[in-house]
């Protein structure tokens, strides 16, 4: 029985110990280390996108037909108007040999008109001529009634065979005008089977061989400008306020993860990705390599302000954090305490800036540790920038 009452006022003992030393524990100052505003700091944004070019052309034929000649490659710098490929034509030039002879037959047409409106012409001045010399014959009663009428007559027809080969020109200048107006058409055409490089550009790819089937509207070569190329970058919608065209940014392509390139935004997009809700931002890349890659992953740091001076809170520690206010954890006259307190910007590490809120001669802790709570005592131990 003995034993049994000592081992109890032993567990008793070691409890009462053991709960005083955790009544310490929980009541005894707790060491923290605290925040530093920070000066010249950079806010920056992050985007992930892909190399992209302002400047790209899917071209092909603009009719169907064989390839019969290929002048350009996969590589190649071309200029504005140089021949890329050909495809058959002997169909077509076939067609507009036929419409040459028409527009040949029209215009030989027209000038039988015009001589046929000239004779007319000078058959209605002839019996103009006898008309009036009948007529005034009838006054002095040298010709007869007949006669005169007869004359009268044929002058009358002769103005109307004047008119009729004016109808006859206009229409052989209507069927002329028919004729070469077809002719360009075919000219038109013939020269569509004649593909040639629309600007000073470089052949990204080309998508048939020689003797292959190209139709109409089917992309043959893709073409781009090399001066235009640039990086479309997607930015998060809830951090891509305020990012505007001429501010910095650092560019890390997919390929030479250790070097970082220089560039500026060229255009923030005026259409958010609805889905995603991202914001497109276009980078151009200032001394990025020649050698470009289409559709190369690459991801994008945009500087969008520099801060004079400012005071970094990691953005995990914020509870109730809506990207405007959020409530934080304080040292103010050697307590811990939770304050309401407003945000600024976001940068791309994880932390936000303090705007206003914050107590006169508080602090704010670096690390939020597990034994925090209202009222506890802290001593600050140290400071982080």
């Amino acid at each position: 029985m003995r034993r049994l009452v000592l081992a109890l006022a032993v567990l008793a003992a070691v409890a009462l110990v053991a709960g005083g030393a955790v009544l310490w524990l929980r009541n005894s100052p707790v060491a923290v280390a605290v925040l530093q505003p920070e000066t010249d700091l950079p806010i920056r944004v992050f985007g992930l996108g892909t190399v992209e070019a302002r400047v790209l052309s899917k071209t092909g034929f603009k009719v169907a037909g064989t390839l019969d000649a290929l002048q350009a490659d996969h590589g190649d710098l071309v200029k504005v108007g140089q021949t890329l490929a050909t495809i058959d034509s002997a169909e077509q030039q076939a067609r507009v040999a036929k419409a040459r002879a028409q527009v040949a037959s029209a215009e030989a047409a027209l000038q039988v008109a015009e001589a046929a409106a000239r004779k007319a012409e000078a058959t209605h001045r002839q019996r103009m001529q006898t008309n009036r010399r009948r007529q005034s014959l009838l006054e002095r009663q040298s010709v007869s009634q007949e006669a005169a009428e007869e004359s009268q007559a044929n002058e009358a027809i002769a103005g109307a065979d004047i008119l009729v080969t004016q109808s006859e020109i206009a229409a052989a200048r209507a069927k002329l005008d028919d004729a070469r107006a077809q002719l360009a058409q075919d000219l038109a055409v013939l020269g569509q089977h004649e593909l040639k490089a629309p600007f000073d550009a470089l052949v990204v790819s080309r998508a048939k061989e020689l003797g292959a089937v190209v139709g109409a509207g089917e992309t043959l070569f893709t073409l781009v400008a090399p001066e235009t190329v640039w990086i479309l970058a997607y930015v998060d919608e809830a951090r891509a306020g305020a990012i505007a065209v001429g501010q910095p940014a650092e560019i890390r392509l997919r390929s030479l993860p250790q070097t970082t390139f220089n560039g500026t935004v060229a255009r923030v997009g005026l259409e958010s990705d609805r889905v995603n809700e991202e914001r497109r931002v276009y980078v151009a890349c200032t001394d990025c390599p020649a050698d470009f890659h289409l559709g190369e992953q690459a991801e994008v740091f945009v500087t969008k302000a520099r801060l004079p001076r400012a005071l970094m809170i990691p953005e995990k520690t914020i509870e109730r954090f809506d990207g405007q206010t959020g409530l934080v954890w304080v040292v103010r006259d050697g307590r811990l305490a939770r304050v309401q307190v407003r945000f600024g910007y976001r940068n791309n590490d994880g932390r936000v800036e303090l705007h206003d809120g914050l107590p006169a001669g508080a602090a704010v802790p670096a690390v939020v540790g597990a034994g925090f709570r209202e009222g506890r005592a802290a001593v600050v131990n140290g400071a982080r920038g």
